[in-house]
């Protein structure tokens, strides 16, 4: 028993002497409690991040090139402004300086003739010719013989050339709006509507037609007759129904005060005419100027013959006026000069006669045609009547009745309204009352 004890004993010794010893290992290394050791050369957040060239990429790039041209261009610009800068000051100097020389104020004149590139004659309205020098700034291709120059204050040299060479009075005659009235507020005058339609209207709309029958439309139309009887109605519906430029004139306007402006008046008036054709000119009261001539010592007398003449010049000189229609209105025809009047200038001659019953009876419907008259009102009455009343007188005794009523709070014109107003302006006419006073 005792060596199967010490045999068990042995045998467990011996299996502790078989296990193998580790062997010692040191510990890992690690980096708590020690600095970090630093790199030679640049930092490395200084570096550039390596970029991939991808799509995304690319077009920002081609983004960041298109920026970089547009800085260019900029800079390129505030270049050259800063350059011009002075440029401009040097032009403002200059321009300050050819004030100086040209002086305040500036006298007007007109250019008779250019002599050489320094000198030059012209003319003024109040005075006699001059030989005078023309400044070097002065644009050489714009004088013409007859243009309007600006002449130094005190030297009478040329200073500039005027570009809108327009007569301001010529510009106020020409209608920008066409007037309301048309051939249907004409009572009555149908064959004086036919007559003046074939020879203003019909040339100017249809040309072709005079050609085919080998004739020339007439150039002047001449309406004459007592006042009051619808000739300025007349011409103001022919500026309605054509789009023709219309140019309305008064006779006394083309009488001026100094020598020469008249007849200058008339040049620049049919020259407008000219550069607007188509175009009517309606020379209302043409007697003021067209009178008979005879001698006379006055002055104005002598200005007023000469604006005459230069009107016949333009009626029938050598220059053609193409499509420039001339229409005329006066109430005393046998007072103007025949020459003004004679075929050639003046083709048609359309007489204005005072209205008959049917013309009357027409010229009382217009006017009370928006009134409201009462049942006792008889026009057949004043349509018969005897008086000689014209279209003005017709429409100043409508007028007069509606006043009439309206004074006594009516609205409605009765009968005896219209035989007050009768007799009210049958008495103003016969006192000599001017009869503009209706119109």
């Amino acid at each position: 028993m005792g060596n199967a004890q010490s045999g068990a004993g042995g045998h467990f010794g011996q299996d502790k002497k078989k296990e193998p010893k580790k062997k010692w290992e040191p510990p890992l290394p690690t980096d708590i409690g020690k600095k970090k050791k630093t790199k030679k050369g640049p930092h490395s957040s200084a570096k550039l991040p390596q970029v991939l060239p991808t799509t995304r990429c690319r077009l920002k790039l081609l983004k960041m090139e298109r920026i970089h041209d547009y800085l260019l261009m900029e800079e390129e610009f505030v270049t050259k402004q800063e350059r011009l800068k002075p440029r401009e000051e040097k032009n403002e100097e200059e321009r300050t300086r050819v004030d100086d020389l040209r002086g305040s104020p500036m006298a007007v004149g007109t250019l008779e003739e250019v002599i050489d590139d320094y000198h030059a004659i012209v003319s003024m309205a109040t005075g006699p010719d001059f030989y005078v020098s023309m400044l070097s700034f002065v644009d050489k291709d714009q004088l013409e013989p007859g243009c309007s120059v600006l002449l130094h204050h005190k030297s009478m040299s040329v200073i500039g050339v005027l570009q809108n060479d327009v007569n301001p009075m010529v510009s106020v005659m020409k209608l920008e709006k066409a007037p309301t009235e048309s051939y249907s507020d004409v009572g009555g005058l149908d064959q004086q509507i036919q007559e003046i339609k074939e020879s203003v209207e019909l040339p100017l709309t249809h040309p072709e037609l005079y050609e085919e029958m080998g004739i020339k439309p007439p150039k002047g139309v001449i309406l004459y007759g007592p006042p009051g009887t619808g000739k300025t109605l007349l011409a103001k519906a022919v500026a309605n129904q054509t789009s023709a430029t219309f140019l309305r004139v008064v006779g006394s306007e083309l009488i001026q005060k100094y020598l020469g402006e008249g007849p200058k008046l008339v040049r620049e008036l049919f020259r407008v005419a000219e550069e607007n054709a188509p175009s009517i000119v309606f020379i209302d009261e043409i007697d003021a100027i067209g009178t008979k001539r005879y001698d006379s010592n006055s002055g104005g007398e002598r200005e007023i013959q000469r604006t005459m003449l230069e009107l016949l010049n333009q009626l029938d000189g050598f220059d053609s006026r193409g499509d420039v229609k001339v229409l005329m209105a006066t109430n005393q025809i046998e007072s103007l000069d025949p020459a003004l009047i004679r075929p050639g200038r003046i083709d048609r001659k359309i007489e204005f006669p005072l209205p008959d019953v049917k013309t009357k009876r027409r010229i009382f419907n217009i006017h009370t045609s928006r009134m409201t008259l009462a049942d006792d009102v008889d026009l057949e009455e004043f349509v018969m009547s005897k008086d000689d009343l014209s279209g003005a007188d017709i429409k100043a005794i409508c007028s007069e009745a509606g006043l009439l009523a309206l004074r006594e709070r009516r609205m409605k014109v009765v009968g005896d309204d219209f035989r007050k107003a009768k007799e009210k302006v049958l008495y103003r006419k016969t006192e000599g009352t001017p009869e503009g006073l209706y119109l």
